[in-house]
């Protein structure tokens, strides 16, 4: 399962299926796929989270009483991100994800 983030803000009263038409239009992705598509308003206090969860479609949605969603910075406006599961644990605690930095690991090469 991958996670991506629409960078472009979304209008938060968007329900299932203009969500699922965001993912195949906006994004270029099946919104049937299983991954989790993350949206977030204009304020960014606000984020949808919509997912195929095989037998329908499923959305879980957030809104923080203080401060807003860090997002992490983009180069195309209105395009997607992808994040580990890591960062979405993240962003969703309230931490600033372009403050973070990635140390050099090992991989092996194959």
């Amino acid at each position: 399962m991958r996670i991506y983030l629409c960078t472009a803000p979304t209008d938060m009263r968007k329900g299932f299926d203009s969500l699922a038409a965001l993912v195949r239009e906006s994004l270029g992705y099946d919104p049937l796929s299983g991954h989790l598509f993350l949206f977030v308003g204009r304020a960014r206090d606000r984020l949808k989270l919509l997912y195929w969860d095989s037998d329908g479609f499923a959305v879980w949605y957030k809104r923080i009483e203080e401060g807003k969603f860090r997002l992490p910075a983009t180069k195309d406006k209105g395009a997607s991100v992808e994040l580990k599961a890591s960062e979405l644990a993240m962003l969703l605690a309230g931490i600033d994800l372009t403050s973070i930095k990635r140390r050099r690991r090992f991989a092996l090469r194959r």
